[in-house]
Parts: structure tokens; sequence; C-alpha cells
């Protein structure tokens, strides 16, 4: 384990930063318990000369909990049910998806 992986496992053990998670796959319904970091930055999207500010959630999950994740999956945060949109895009060093989600 290299102290990137170590750090993140402090990261995500810690109920301050992470949160308890449930992701539900869509093409064979199996699920798993995982760890989110939920990130929820505002998106400036340009439409001709008009600019819209949007909302989103955005989900930061350690690749050892959630090996091969893929849009359309489910993943569940507390009561809030949320659908994968968009490829999930791995970190420059391999341990962390970010997932692009959308309320289910």
């Amino acid at each position: 384990m290299n102290v990137f992986a170590a750090a993140l496992d402090r990261i995500y053990a810690n109920p301050s930063m992470a949160a308890a998670a449930v992701w539900i796959s869509a093409t064979t319904s199996e699920e798993r318990p995982i760890r989110v970091v939920r990130r929820a930055p505002d998106r400036i999207s340009d439409f001709g000369a008009a600019r819209f500010v949007s909302d989103t959630m955005i989900v930061d999950v350690r690749v050892s909990d959630l090996p091969d994740p893929r849009p359309g999956d489910l993943i569940v945060i507390g009561a809030e049910s949320f659908t994968v949109q968009g490829e999930p895009v791995r970190d420059r060093e391999r341990l962390i998806w970010s997932l692009d989600l959308r309320p289910s």
C-alpha cells in the first residue's frame, strides 16, 4: 500500500468526511455497501448568449470499494437515491472514481 492509499483509507473511514451509501448495479441487481465523499459544485453552462448555473451531485468512491461502476447504476445515500450519469472517471493515481449523479 502506498502513502496515498493509506491517506484515503483514513479519509473514507472518518464519518465527518465520508458517508455510508449503497451501490446497486443496473445490470445484475448486485448491491454492496460503499463509502462516498459528496461534492455538489455549481456548474456553469453556456447556451447562446445566456449562461446558466445548475446544481450538480458528484461523489468520490474508492476503486477498492467499487471496481467497475457503470452509467445507470444506483447510489443510495440515506433516504436519497441517485443514478450514475455519464462515464465514471478515475483520478491520476487510479484510486478514486468520480461519479456524476442525478436524482432518481
